[in-house]
């Protein structure tokens, strides 16, 4: 394994370190928040030890009337990358151990309900001026999800799951399956007999 510094040129070990400081003083008790991050609604997110993120990292927790309730709720070990953007007004639960790739967009919420009858989801509405509509996203243990994956309202991927790059997911993925897909569809289960993934 290398070391700290035959992964780091001088710029990439200052950065680290203030990375490391702001973490200490702001963030505890993540393991690592790296700088530049956006972080909106801080007092309704909440992460467990071991947090980690890569660079430009947005979390957006909107509008809680109780201050005490957490919007987005991040558990132990979890890794998310470069640009990761999680956006919550409802209810965001990310698992233990789960590692999201660079660019991936979660949301428990839309500008506009499409699955119903709405006149002010009408496309002559501006998105904007649309009223927004929620359902909870819950990620469970030891999720894996690919780079540029959209992980929409209302969905749910069960413990073990993992989510191929560029995927969009808009329904439930069951526990120990893989995803894939626009929208993401399951191609493969683990077989705890075989011990081996099996296509579907």
């Amino acid at each position: 394994m290398p070391s700290i510094f035959q992964r780091y040129d001088l710029i990439g070990l200052i950065k680290l370190t203030i990375s490391w400081i702001v973490t200490k003083v702001l963030f505890r008790p993540a393991r690592l928040i790296r700088v530049p991050y956006y972080i909106r609604g801080k007092n309704s997110i909440s992460w467990g030890s071991g947090f980690t993120t890569g660079v430009g990292v947005r979390l957006d927790a909107f509008s809680s009337s109780n201050l005490k309730t957490k919007l987005i709720v991040i558990g132990e070990r979890v890794q998310i990358n470069d640009y990761v953007h999680i956006g919550a007004i409802e209810s965001i639960r990310i698992g233990n151990d789960v590692l999201i790739a660079s660019k991936v967009f979660i949301s428990d919420h839309n500008h506009g309900r499409y699955n119903q009858a709405d006149d002010m989801s009408s496309p002559d509405i501006p998105p904007a001026a649309r009223p927004l509509f929620s359902s909870p996203v819950i990620i469970e243990d030891r999720v894996w999800i690919g780079e540029n994956v959209c992980i929409m309202p209302g969905v749910t991927i069960g413990t073990g799951a993992i989510i191929g790059a560029g995927s969009v997911v808009t329904h439930n993925i069951l526990a120990e399956c893989i995803a894939a897909g626009v929208p993401a569809k399951v191609i493969k289960r683990y077989n705890r007999e075989l011990k081996e993934w099996l296509s579907v």
